[in-house]
């Protein structure tokens, strides 16, 4: 049983300056506030009952008691951010939501993409956003997996999205730091992952909300 205990952790204080002002303060004032879910099977929540959307929803709803939230998860197992760059105008845009949730990576790395390659594809998909609709843009890097040389591979994709975060002045929810801290404060790895060594497991996708949370605190 995972408890629900809503604490944050610091990662990259100039980043985590940055925050979801708008949606923030929607929320604060009680006003509806919608939430676009974009990304690959992480933000779908594969092979579980309670995702990381799901554990920050229900976060929202203690942080934020007189909201009206609205979350629609948009991830697809398998997709990229080219993928996501495809399904902008359907699974975001018509929601014209307050603040969308952008978490792609892991498919890139293992599909060949380049990390230049693939920031282009997350580029694209904010741009499209801001030309399109007004509301909070929030990039989300996903799992921490050791220090072994593919590891670190994978890491240069979350490089990019924390240079593209800076770039635009975005909130960027620093997934992977959360597990290495976690990791290293006693948390066996294998608690946090799947059988494949990839997808979460609920106590994995419950720190991963956490780096979230920290952005609406």
């Amino acid at each position: 049983m995972i408890q629900l205990l809503f604490i944050a952790t610091p990662c990259d204080t100039l980043l985590h300056m940055v925050k979801p002002v708008n949606t923030i303060n929607k929320l604060k004032k009680g006003e509806p506030v919608t939430i676009v879910a974009l990304g690959d099977s992480l933000t779908y929540g594969w092979m579980v009952d309670t995702g990381y959307v799901d554990y920050f929803y229900d976060f929202l709803k203690i942080q934020y008691p007189g909201a009206t939230i609205t979350i629609f998860n948009k991830g697809v197992p398998g997709d990229t951010a080219d993928g996501g760059l495809h399904r902008v105008g359907y699974d975001v845009i018509p929601y014209n939501p307050d603040c969308v949730l952008i978490q792609f990576a892991l498919n890139d790395c293992v599909y060949g993409y380049t990390p230049d390659i693939f920031g282009n594809y997350i580029r694209a998909i904010i741009s499209t956003i801001q030309q399109k609709i007004q509301c909070d843009i929030i990039i989300i890097t996903s799992v921490w997996f050791g220090d072994s040389p593919e590891a670190q591979h994978a890491y240069t994709f979350y490089d990019m999205l924390i240079t593209i975060a800076r770039e635009y002045h975005l909130p960027i929810a620093m997934t992977h730091q959360y597990w290495e801290d976690a990791v290293k404060k006693g948390t066996p790895l294998n608690e946090l992952v799947q059988f494949d060594g990839v997808h979460p497991t609920e106590e994995g996708y419950y720190i991963m909300s956490l780096a979230l949370q920290e952005l609406f605190t």
